[in-house]
C-alpha cells in the first residue's frame, strides 16, 4: 500500500518557528513579559491559552463571516454574560420588560446550577462566576423557550425570588436541607427551606441549549463545566504547548513619551510667551517591555477524538467525517495565521508569518521542544556560534525530525511550508528527503 493510499493516522502534529521583533503578545500580572527557564536558561514564553484563544476566535470570525471551510457551521461563545444575553433576546425579540427579563433569565440559569456574582454589586450581579463555553445561539434558544412558556415560568420565578428573599437555599445533593447543630448549641440552617426547583421540562430545555451540540470549536478545544454535573463536558481534540524562544530571553524596557497636541500647538504658534515654562516636556511618559526572538510552537490534533466529539453532539458518522475534515483545515489555518491581539496597534505583531511549519501524522503526538533545550548561540559561525536563530532553528528542527523519523515508522506524510525566502533557500540547500515542501496551508493537511 502506498503512503498516498494509506489511511490517515490518528494524530496530526504541527511544529512552527516564527521570529518576532519588539512585541508583547502576552503579559503577566505585573505587566511584564512571561518567561520560563528551560535548559538552564530563561526564555520568553507565549502561553498556550493566548494562542488557543487567538486560533479559536480566528476560526469563529471566519465561519460567522461565511469564509473558509467552516462557513455555515455552528460555533461557540465563551462568556459570563449568558443571563444578560438571553435577557436582551427576551427584550428585543419578544417584547419583555428589561428588568423582568434579567430577573427571569438569572433565576432560570441559577436554578439550573450556575452560580452568579454578589447581588449587591451591580457590575457582577448578573454575571456567572465562571466562563461558560456554549453554542453561540444558546441565548436565542433559551430566550425563545422562556417566552413560549412565559406563564408557567413567570409563576415559578415569583415563587423562586420570594423564597430566595426569605433565606431559602438551593437544594443540596437532591435532598432536603437538614438543620445542623454547632458546638455552641446554635443551629445552622434551621428553618431553611429549599428553593422551588425549575420544572423538569424547562431544565431539560436549558441544558439542551447549553450543551455543546454541533459547535465545532467546542469539539476542537473542549470545555469543562463543574457547576452543572449533568451538562456534558467535552475532552478537546486539540493539544497546545506553550511557545518559547529557542535562544536566551532578552527583554527591553522601552521608554516612551506621549506628546500633548494642544501644548505643542501653543508652543509652535507662540500664543503666549508667559506660558513658555508649561510648554516644556512631554504630556505623558512611561515604560513598556518589549521582546524579540524566534519562537518554537507546537500543537496536536486528535482526529479520532474530534470525530467522537462531533458524533456525541448528534452528528451522523458521515456528517462528523465531513465536518472533521473542514475543522482540521480551519484549525491548521488558525495555527499558522492567528496571533494574540495584545499590543497589536503599537507593535503590528499580528502581521507576522512563520519562518517554517512542519506537519506530519503519527500514531501518537510528537513534541520537538527537546531540539531547543540547548539555546541557540546567535554569535557568528566563525566565532563558534550558530548564527541567526531563525535559520539555525530550521536546521535544528529538521535534523531532530529526521533523527526521530528513522526510529518511529508511524511518522508519515511530513510537509513543510515557509514564508521566508531565506528559509526557502536553506531548504534548497538541505534538500530534506523525509518531508514534502508545499506552498499553501491546505497542502499541510491534504
Amino acid at each position: 500500500m502506498t503512503e498516498a493510499a494509506a489511511p490517515r493516522a490518528q494524530f496530526l502534529s504541527l511544529h512552527l518557528l516564527e521570529t518576532l521583533a519588539a512585541v508583547l503578545p502576552v503579559r503577566d500580572e505585573n505587566n511584564a513579559p512571561k518567561t520560563i527557564v528551560y535548559g538552564g536558561f530563561e526564555r520568553h514564553m507565549i502561553t498556550s491559552q493566548a494562542r488557543r484563544r487567538a486560533e479559536r476566535m480566528h476560526a469563529r470570525d471566519r465561519a460567522n463571516a461565511g469564509v473558509g471551510p467552516l462557513a455555515g457551521h455552528s460555533m461557540g461563545r465563551r462568556t459570563r454574560e449568558w443571563a444578560l444575553l438571553t435577557a436582551r433576546v427576551l427584550e428585543k425579540d419578544h417584547g419583555w420588560d428589561k428588568d423582568e427579563s434579567v430577573a427571569t433569565t438569572r433565576a432560570v440559569l441559577e436554578a439550573v446550577g450556575l452560580k452568579f456574582g454578589d447581588p449587591a454589586k451591580k457590575t457582577v450581579a448578573n454575571l456567572t462566576k465562571v466562563l461558560l463555553f456554549a453554542p453561540a445561539d444558546a441565548d436565542k434558544r433559551i430566550g425563545a423557550y422562556i417566552d413560549a412558556n412565559s406563564e408557567e415560568l413567570r409563576h415559578w420565578r415569583d415563587q423562586y425570588l420570594t423564597a430566595q428573599e426569605s433565606g431559602s437555599k438551593p437544594k443540596r445533593g437532591g435532598k432536603q436541607a437538614v438543620a445542623e447543630e454547632s458546638e455552641d448549641g446554635e443551629t445552622n440552617g434551621a428553618g431553611d427551606k429549599d428553593l422551588p426547583p425549575l420544572p423538569k421540562e424547562s431544565r431539560t430545555a436549558v441544558l439542551t441549549a447549553l450543551a455543546p451540540r454541533d459547535a465545532i470549536d467546542i469539539a476542537l478545544y473542549g470545555r469543562f463545566l463543574a457547576e452543572i454535573p449533568d451538562s456534558p463536558n467535552v475532552d478537546g481534540a486539540v493539544q497546545s504547548a506553550h511557545a518559547f524562544t529557542i535562544q536566551e530571553a532578552e527583554a527591553v524596557d522601552d521608554f516612551y513619551a506621549a506628546a500633548d497636541d494642544a501644548k505643542l500647538d501653543r508652543k509652535k504658534n507662540a500664543l503666549d510667551f508667559l506660558d513658555a515654562a508649561d510648554d516644556a516636556g512631554a504630556g505623558m511618559t512611561g515604560y513598556q517591555s518589549l521582546i524579540s526572538g524566534t519562537f518554537y510552537r507546537h500543537a496536536v490534533l486528535d482526529r479520532s477524538r474530534l470525530r467522537t466529539n462531533l458524533q456525541a453532539a448528534g452528528m451522523t458518522e458521515a456528517e462528523a467525517a465531513e465536518a472533521a475534515v473542514a475543522a482540521e483545515l480551519e484549525f491548521v489555518t488558525g495555527f499558522v495565521e492567528a496571533f494574540p491581539q495584545a499590543k497589536r496597534n503599537s507593535t503590528a505583531s499580528t502581521g507576522s508569518l512563520p519562518a517554517l511549519v512542519l506537519a506530519f501524522e503519527g500514531e501518537r503526538p510528537y513534541n520537538y521542544a527537546a531540539a531547543f533545550q540547548k539555546p541557540i548561540d546567535e554569535n557568528p559561525e566563525d566565532s563558534g556560534g550558530e548564527g541567526p536563530a531563525g535559520l539555525a532553528g530550521v536546521r535544528r528542527m529538521l535534523n531532530h525530525h529526521s533523527f526521530v523519523g528513522k526510529r518511529r515508522p508511524d511518522i508519515v506524510r511530513a510537509r513543510l511550508l515557509t514564508y521566508d525566502p531565506q528559509v526557502d533557500a536553506l531548504l534548497d540547500e538541505l534538500q530534506p528527503s523525509d518531508a514534502t515542501r508545499v506552498d499553501t496551508i491546505e497542502g499541510l493537511t491534504s
